[in-house]
């Protein structure tokens, strides 16, 4: 690991070491072997960053927005000059290749840049009343945040609610996953060497459940925001509402893939076998059923495994590698009870379907007419498993594809213009590629609806999750 990374807790302006405090052991993902050791926070260090960050966003908010963008493009700087070292931290600790994780790092600047000036374009609103008379409607900081974040981009997912939180002028204590805690601190680091004060940004690891309770307990934090899984961010929903906190969800999904008979079938085919086991499939946007028209179902099967297996598994620092491991132990038994189910009941195994030798791999797999009571066509597998159905008309696949209460992403490939704008309405989503899967930029809104969450993160809806509005009238 890279000497001049710092690992550990950065609270109230220092780093902490592991000195009385608990340790996780942080593990890499492709060879199962202990790297290092991180401290935890203890409720003392909470209580600490606590009462830091109430100081901070007393200053913070008054802070003139150009100051405050110039600061976060400073971030942008660091982080791209650093991006390579982070990179390689990130893969270490993770597993995605190492491409993948240049990018990763890379949109963390691209969301500091973009925040930086999104903020001077809050302007709010002057009413129309009488001579002598004003009313305004004003944006201001909600306030001290906490943001948990998790552990399939460890990086980006932290900075889009550290950037956004700070360029609208609130605090924040930021809790990303104990699995990276390398290539989060050396995030931290760029924030810290960029100038944002250590009241303002603070970074803490711990047991889950403590760390949650406490921050949303405490009458300091005003916002929460939550990116993970359904079961979770319900609990963190329940414990929020205790406090009346503002609060972003972005839960999980199970989305679906709408491939119709008029579609460029060759561009489906090579997108849909790419983007699936990117990151190994642990994307929450992750093309993952696959609802295919009668007419071509049987080429895209064929094509969509053939390309499946020329997919090189492997460890992501190896520059031939496309799919690097699961990023826990706890993943590939996961994977593999739902893939034992759906064959046991009837599914096509087609590719891959068993784990891979050393570390937390699992193959690249394919499972074709699957039948709708497979568990893992009603459970999101967060994995590298491709699920293929037919469908007849468009009315059955719209059915299929919003008959989850997930409501995250989806996608269709379709060369009809008037199809792809009625696909579009009809999906039950957040989100909706049309023969595309990227939907994740800095100025787009990015949110789910139904148990997918709510709120958006990305683009001037996410600014404006981290403001309350103030009416001012004057008379």
């Amino acid at each position: 690991m890279n000497s001049r990374n710092e690992l550990g807790l950065y609270i109230n302006g220092s780093w902490r070491r592991g000195e009385g405090r608990d340790i996780h052991n942080v593990i890499n993902p492709a060879t199962g072997a202990v790297i290092a050791e991180l401290p935890l926070a203890t409720a003392s260090d909470l209580e600490e960053a606590l009462d830091a960050t109430a100081k901070g966003f007393a200053h913070w908010r008054t802070v003139d927005v150009n100051e405050r963008a110039a600061i976060l493009h400073t971030v942008a700087g660091l982080i791209r000059e650093r991006a390579e070292d982070i990179a390689v931290l990130l893969t270490t600790e993770q597993g995605k290749p190492l491409a993948e994780a240049r990018t990763e790092v890379l949109s963390c600047a691209s969301q500091f840049d973009y925040f930086a000036e999104e903020a001077k374009r809050s302007y709010g609103r002057v009413l129309v009343r009488p001579t002598g008379q004003r009313s305004l409607v004003l944006k201001q900081p909600v306030g001290p945040v906490a943001a948990f974040s998790p552990w399939n981009f460890p990086v980006n997912l932290m900075c889009k609610k550290m950037a956004a939180a700070l360029a609208a002028g609130c605090s924040i204590i930021a809790k990303p996953p104990e699995e990276t805690p390398f290539c989060t601190s050396a995030i931290m680091q760029c924030v810290i060497d960029g100038g944002v004060p250590g009241t303002v940004a603070q970074l803490v690891y711990g047991v889950p459940d403590m760390v949650s309770r406490h921050l949303i307990a405490s009458p300091v934090i005003r916002k929460v925001s939550f990116t993970g899984s359904v079961p979770v961010g319900k609990h963190l929903l329940k414990l929020a509402a205790d406090g009346v906190k503002r609060t972003t969800m972005e839960l999980g999904g199970h989305a679906p893939v709408l491939v119709f008979d008029d579609c460029d079938l060759e561009k489906a085919i090579k997108l849909s076998s790419t983007q699936k086991f990117r990151n190994a499939g642990q994307v929450c946007i992750s093309p993952t059923r696959f609802y295919v028209q009668e007419g071509i179902y049987d080429r895209f099967v064929a094509g969509f495994a053939e390309a499946t297996k020329k997919v090189q598994m492997g460890n992501g620092l190896d520059a031939s590698t496309i799919m690097g491991p699961l990023a826990n132990d706890r993943r590939p038994p996961a994977i593999e009870k739902l893939v034992r189910d759906a064959t046991d009941k009837g599914a096509k195994l087609l590719a891959g379907g068993e784990r891979g030798e050393g570390g937390y791999f699992y193959q690249p797999t394919v499972l074709a007419d699957v039948p709708m009571t497979a568990d893992i066509m009603t459970d999101e597998p967060f994995g590298p498993v491709a699920l293929i159905r037919p469908f007849k008309d468009f009315d059955e696949a719209i059915a299929q594809a919003n008959r989850l209460p997930f409501g995250l992403a989806a996608y269709a490939f379709t060369e009809n213009a008037r199809q792809a704008n009625l696909v579009a309405d009809a999906l039950d989503t957040g989100m909706v590629g049309l023969n595309s899967f990227v939907i994740s930029m800095p100025d787009a809104p990015f949110g789910g609806v139904k148990e997918s969450g709510f709120g958006s993160e990305g683009g001037p809806e996410g600014l404006d999750s981290y403001y309350v509005t103030k009416a001012v009238h004057q008379y």
